[in-house]
């Protein structure tokens, strides 16, 4: 893969980033106004505030990385692979702790503020799982 042609790939993959993140962030907000309007649901408001949270994070994560883009050698290249590589199995991790989070307080006491939150993790962690898969097969075509 050319440089410039990874530099864009991974310009892109840092917009979309971005993208999930304001869109998280901004839904979540959302739904904790509308919830605040109405009786608040403790399911609701842990999940928005995950979605706020995470969307955040995401967004200045991506903002950090596209201040930070350079072009690539064939090392820094390969670097980036196995970073991604890295990052795909703690997106697993974070869909098994949600969904881990979400079960024992929906089976272990009916808590729906940890249903919410857990639900909440697990679309986070799909959403960069399937990000970063996007943009591994990507670089994966190329070196």
């Amino acid at each position: 893969m050319w440089a410039d042609t990874l530099l864009a790939a991974e310009q892109l993959h840092l917009h979309r980033l971005m993208l999930w993140g304001t869109t998280s962030a901004l839904a979540g907000a959302l739904l904790l106004f509308a919830a605040g309007r109405a009786q608040r649901s403790p399911l609701i408001f842990h999940f928005a505030l995950q979605c706020i949270a995470w969307g955040g994070i995401d967004a200045a994560l991506g903002a950090a990385g596209i201040h930070s883009l350079a072009l690539r050698d064939l090392g820094a290249a390969t670097q980036l692979d196995r970073f991604l590589w890295l990052n795909l199995g703690l997106d697993t991790g974070y869909v098994a702790v949600g969904a881990t989070m979400a079960l024992c307080g929906w089976f272990l006491g009916r808590r729906h503020g940890a249903v919410g939150a857990g639900a909440a993790v697990v679309l986070q962690g799909l959403a960069l799982f399937l990000l970063d898969a996007r943009f591994l097969l990507l670089l994966e075509r190329f070196v």
